[in-house]
């Protein structure tokens, strides 16, 4: 795989500490012409299920060869191994701690390797910041053309944390909020495909909390401002909104993630 030279980082660091700024000294002084893109830094601390799915979402959107770091890393220090994961022809760096399991499950036979080869890390080791000291050091060498089986070995046990995914209960479909966005929109794990199974000329039902909507908008300027729609979003996934709004805030202050969506094809009342 030829490397594009391209890093994304993608971490719970947030930005008030310096600690995304060290991992970005580390990177460029083993590769001065990186070009390094933050996804975010504003996943939720220790949000591990989160980091994952902002990385799936996001990994796809770059060139071919992109090295791909995640840090979400509660257990860093402990007995859990770094990894380096190849899939799609890009590389993804963290620990084993399922940040990178919905990735891992996409593909037959991903490579996922065991980063064990010290040389191609910082020569000392934080016990607390491996983000720094082992994962962008080994970013920084894939994007040099280092080869990754010479980082360590091949594992076939990766510690995976099963994703949530939307069920039939009879006629309805049930999924949940996975993630709540910067503008308040209650994502679900409810996809275009799901949905396409209740065909719209026979009404539809979608009900999260107290809240009922009674169809799939194509926009949010489909309804007034301040008025709830449900809608398929970028990532092509069912979304509670409100259109100059938050959900969050203003439809649903219970919902969180984990709580559950239901849809149905035909009008009734549900019981949650």
């Amino acid at each position: 795989m030829k490397p594009s030279g391209i890093i994304t980082l993608t971490t719970d660091f947030g930005e008030s500490d310096p600690y995304v700024a060290m991992m970005k000294g580390v990177i460029l002084s083993i590769n001065p012409d990186a070009k390094i893109i933050d996804i975010t830094h504003q996943i939720p601390a220790g949000s591990i299920q989160e980091g994952g799915l902002i990385i799936k979402e996001s990994y796809k959107y770059f060139p071919s060869g992109t090295v791909h770091i995640g840090v979400v890393d509660p257990g860093v220090g402990g007995k859990r191994r770094p990894i380096a994961v190849l899939v799609d022809n890009y590389f993804f760096i963290g620990p084993d701690n399922g940040l990178f399991s919905t990735i891992i499950e996409s593909q037959r036979h991903p490579d996922v390797i065991h980063l064990k080869e010290t040389k191609y890390w910082m020569p000392n080791i934080s016990s607390t910041f491996h983000g720094r000291d082992v994962f962008a050091p080994v970013g920084a060498h894939l994007s040099l053309g280092v080869n990754p089986f010479l980082m360590g070995e091949k594992i076939v046990n990766p510690i995976h944390i099963a994703s949530p995914h939307p069920h039939k209960n009879n006629s309805d479909l049930v999924g949940e909020i996975i993630r709540v966005d910067h503008f308040g929109n209650l994502i679900t794990n409810i996809t275009w495909e799901h949905l396409s199974q209740f065909p719209m000329s026979k009404g539809l039902i979608i009900k999260v909390g107290s809240l009922t909507l009674t169809k799939i908008s194509p926009t949010y300027s489909d309804v007034p401002e301040g008025q709830p729609l449900a809608l398929i979003g970028s990532s092509d996934a069912l979304e509670i909104a409100v259109n100059m709004g938050s959900a969050e805030k203003d439809l649903c202050e219970k919902c969180k993630i984990g709580t559950r969506v239901i849809v149905r094809r035909h009008y009734a009342n549900i019981e949650l």
